[in-house]
């Protein structure tokens, strides 16, 4: 027999059946779009963009021209620094310091090398961690045509189907 419960016990009655219902790692629909959403920022006729891509989705070419092992628990975090108007910019060589914090506030360091692919150039590096999980970047980025720049986003990973 069920009876009506006094004082705080209703209350926290309701925080953990809520709590209960958020268990799970279930990511909301169109979570693979905004997890490889480009963040951008733009100084004079400088352009740098990044975006965060779990490596367990990366298809086998990708994962082959950035030397990278496609695999769960793992993101990329790629970046490319160009130069000029949209649609006829040029790949601007660049000096990139990344790091990502997680929720716990634990920084880490992530070590980025160049690829180059014929004219282009793009920065690419690789952070463990496990999913789900809310990451913070920070990039500072250093290039021959003008002040540092730099570009901090937020992306939400979560486990790969």
């Amino acid at each position: 027999m069920l009876r009506a419960a006094s004082g705080a016990a209703p209350g926290l009655l309701l925080a953990a059946l809520m709590l209960a219902g958020c268990g799970g790692a279930t990511p909301p629909e169109g979570h693979a779009n905004a997890t490889m959403q480009e963040a951008a920022v733009t100084a004079g006729d400088v352009s740098i963009r990044a975006s965060v891509v779990p490596t367990a989705s990366l298809n086998p070419a990708v994962a082959d021209r950035y030397g990278i092992p496609p695999g769960p628990g793992s993101v990329m975090l790629l970046v490319g620094v160009r130069q000029g108007p949209p649609m006829r910019e040029a790949a601007l060589p660049a000096r990139i310091s990344a790091t990502a914090t997680d929720l716990r506030g634990v920084r880490s360091r992530i070590e980025m090398r160049e690829i180059r692919t014929g004219d282009l150039v793009d920065y690419v590096g690789t952070l463990r961690m496990r999913p789900p999980e809310t990451l913070r970047f920070e990039l500072q980025v250093e290039h021959a045509a003008g002040a540092p720049s730099r570009l901090t986003f937020s992306r939400d990973i979560y486990p790969q189907p």
